[in-house]
C-alpha cells in the first residue's frame, strides 16, 4: 500500500461515501426505481465508453447468466433498497448501515461453508449489532414515519452485497472490468419491470438530475475503476479498507451539505460498527501506518 494507492483508497471512500448524499437528495423526488434506473443506466453507458477505449470485451454469450446474478445481487436489488431507505433516513445513518456488509458477509461465508463461528467473529457480530442499535436508537430520524422499514431495507441491502460476494467466490472467473460493465447492463434491464410500480413523485430539476448522473458516472462507473485498480495493486483484503472509511465520508458529506446533526451516538455507533466488522473479517490495519512512512525511511 504505497502513497499513490492510499490516495486512491481515500478518494474511493470519499466517492462511495457521497453516494448516500446523492441518494438522499434525489430519491424523494425521483423515487427509488427511477433514480436507480438512471444510476445503473448512466454507469453502464459510461463503462461501455471506457470499454471501447480499453478494448474490453463482455463476452455476453458465455457470461450473460453470471452478469444477471451479479447485477441483481450486487447492484439492482441493494441499490433499490438503499434508494427506498434514502427517502427517510439520513446520509449518515445510511453510510453506517452499509458498513455492516462485510460483517454479514463473514457470517454468510461461515454458514455457506458450514464452519463454526470463532469467538472473535461472534464478538464482532455482537458489537456490530450493538453499534447499529445505538445508532438508530438515539438518532432523531428513527422517529420519522416509516423509519423502521427503511432501516430494515438498508440492512437487507447490506446483506445482499454479502450474498453477492459469496456468489462471486464460487462463480466462474470473469475479468473484473467485465464484471462491473456487464453487471451494470444487467441491473439496467432488471430495474425496468419495477418502474411502473414506483413512478417519480415529482418533476426533477437540473440539480436532481445532476445528483442521478453523479450516482451513475462517479459513484458507480469511476468508483468501480478505482476499486478494481486497488484490487489489482494491493489485493482484495487491503482494498476492503474502503468499507471502514465510507461511513466517515458519509457522515461528513451529510453534515456539510445537508446540515445533518452529528451526535455522539452517530460517532460512537459508527466506531462500534467498524470495530465489530473488523473483528468479524479479521481485518488488521497495520499497513495503514506503513503507507504513510516517508519513502526515504522505507526498506529497499
Amino acid at each position: 500500500m504505497n502513497t499513490a494507492n492510499m490516495l486512491r483508497l481515500v478518494l474511493l471512500a470519499a466517492i462511495w461515501g457521497s453516494s448516500f448524499l446523492f441518494m438522499r437528495i434525489a430519491a424523494p423526488v425521483l423515487g427509488p426505481a427511477v433514480l436507480i434506473e438512471y444510476r445503473v443506466g448512466f454507469a453502464a453507458v459510461f463503462l461501455a465508453i471506457v470499454g471501447v477505449f480499453l478494448k474490453k470485451r463482455l463476452d455476453l454469450r458465455a457470461n450473460w447468466k453470471h452478469y444477471l446474478v451479479l447485477g441483481l445481487l450486487n447492484s439492482a436489488f441493494p441499490f433499490l433498497l438503499f434508494a427506498f431507505a434514502a427517502r427517510t433516513l439520513s446520509a449518515s445513518v445510511l453510510s453506517v448501515l452499509n458498513a455492516t456488509a462485510p460483517m454479514w458477509g463473514a457470517l454468510i461465508g461461515a454458514l455457506w461453508s458450514r464452519q463454526a463461528i470463532s469467538g472473535r467473529s461472534a464478538l464482532g457480530l455482537l458489537l456490530g449489532t450493538a453499534g447499529v442499535a445505538l445508532l438508530v436508537g438515539f438518532d432523531q430520524v428513527t422517529s420519522r414515519a416509516g423509519a423502521g422499514l427503511a432501516i430494515a431495507a438498508a440492512l437487507v441491502a447490506a446483506v445482499s452485497y454479502s450474498v453477492a460476494s459469496a456468489y462471486a467466490k464460487t462463480a466462474r472467473s470473469v475479468e473484473p472490468f467485465a464484471n462491473a460493465h456487464g453487471s451494470m447492463w444487467a441491473a439496467t434491464l432488471l430495474v425496468i419491470p419495477v418502474l411502473p410500480f414506483f413512478p417519480a413523485p415529482a418533476q426533477p430539476t437540473i440539480g436532481i438530475m445532476g445528483a442521478a448522473l453523479a450516482l451513475g458516472v462517479l459513484c458507480s462507473g469511476i468508483a468501480y475503476i478505482l476499486y478494481f485498480k486497488l484490487i489489482q495493486d494491493v489485493g482484495p483484503t487491503s482494498a476492503l479498507t474502503v468499507t471502514f472509511l465510507n461511513p466517515l465520508f458519509g457522515i461528513l458529506w451529510g453534515a456539510l451539505f445537508l446540515g445533518e446533526v452529528v451526535g455522539w451516538h452517530t460517532v460512537l455507533g459508527a466506531a462500534i460498527v467498524i470495530t465489530g466488522t473488523a473483528l468479524v473479517t479479521g481485518f488488521r490495519p497495520a499497513f495503514l501506518g506503513r503507507a504513510f512512512v516517508p519513502l526515504s525511511f522505507k526498506r529497499k
